[in-house]
């Protein structure tokens, strides 16, 4: 009778435990926004992250992915994941300047040494400089930063031929409607103009602007070879995308399982090197296929005045981030 009873409250008491710890049996769904079209890089990243975290999490987390802004544009997702109406999502680094206007940095062109080099410079869980300024971001706007990835090389291009920052003087450029953005384009030489990737090809097929700039992926996947003639080999900024969420909803989460998502997104933020190696030379012969012309160095191309007048215009325009810029450069 005793052996009973002793096996009867053990089972009494484990199935308490079950149903009160609040972690044991939940779902957490996490919403998670982002601007990117179907088969662009940044719409695999994330499909990919939230097939991994379901199946790691067994089903503890599941994230629901809404893509091509479909919950709005960049400003509404940024103000979204403050609110917590959002959970989560990614863009540059820049979108987040309207909370805090140093997470910019880590979009600065000309920065990075390569594509390698960028995602071990914006790693949350090493890099000094981003673990300093994601502590601005949390007293500040209530998020942080948890992930980055690569989306590919940054590239102009144009209805016309470019060779150096005076070809584009006093035309009207695309750029994305944050803040860098417009520095790097005025000091390419353009009118730096805002427009909202939905609206890009619009914009460039009626004349509001007459370039832009994006990595090969996005201009092939936007079917920017319809408006567009020219692609200059500028690589001016390696295009490295920041993850960010909501930091009650982080907090909410067990660390655990937080692990489980910082590990996964670095995981896939490294395949994402891959994905660009292995598809950079396809996207350039199928924009080529399409009509489009790429203009290089040997076509005259002239990429160190592009450098110097860019970094002039950054340095002028943002003198307080040039220690973080000298950290940014010394990550091995």
């Amino acid at each position: 009778m005793k052996l009973t009873f002793k096996k009867t409250l053990v089972a009494s008491l484990a199935l308490w435990a079950a149903a009160t710890a609040p972690w044991a049996q939940a779902q957490v769904k996490l919403r998670y926004a982002h601007v990117g079209v179907a088969n662009a890089p940044q719409t695999l990243y994330a499909d990919e992250v939230a097939k991994l975290v379901k199946e790691r999490t067994s089903g503890r987390i599941e994230i629901q992915v809404y893509p091509n802004s479909q919950l709005g544009g960049v400003g509404e997702m940024v103000d979204g994941i403050k609110s917590g109406a959002i959970a989560m999502g990614h863009h540059d680094f820049a979108s987040l300047g309207k909370i805090l206007p140093t997470t910019a940095v880590f979009n600065t062109p000309f920065v990075y040494r390569d594509a390698a080099h960028s995602l071990r410079a914006t790693d949350p869980r090493s890099s000094t400089a981003l673990q300093e300024v994601n502590k601005q971001l949390v007293e500040k706007g209530g998020m942080r930063i948890v992930g980055s990835f690569f989306q590919g090389t940054r590239h102009l291009t144009s209805k016309e031929k470019v060779l150096s920052p005076k070809d584009m003087a006093g035309k009207k450029y695309r750029g994305v409607p944050v803040k860098l953005w417009s520095s790097m384009l005025t000091g390419m030489g353009a009118v730096a103009t805002p427009v909202e990737v939905s609206e890009l090809a619009t914009a460039l097929a009626t004349g509001l602007v007459v370039g832009q700039e994006n990595p090969l992926p996005n201009i092939f996947n936007l079917k920017l070879y319809e408006v567009q003639k020219y692609v200059m080999m500028t690589g001016h900024m390696q295009s490295v995308l920041s993850v960010f969420i909501n930091e009650k909803i982080w907090a909410g989460i067990p660390a655990a399982d937080r692990k489980i998502l910082e590990d996964t997104m670095a995981e896939v933020g490294k395949k994402t090197l891959d994905w660009d190696r292995e598809t950079s030379d396809k996207y350039r012969k199928d924009l080529e296929a399409k009509g489009m012309v790429f203009v290089e160095t040997k076509d005259g191309l002239d990429l160190e005045a592009f450098r110097k007048a860019v970094l002039a215009q950054v340095g002028k325009d943002f003198p307080e981030w040039s220690r973080l810029i000298e950290d940014i450069r010394a990550v091995k």
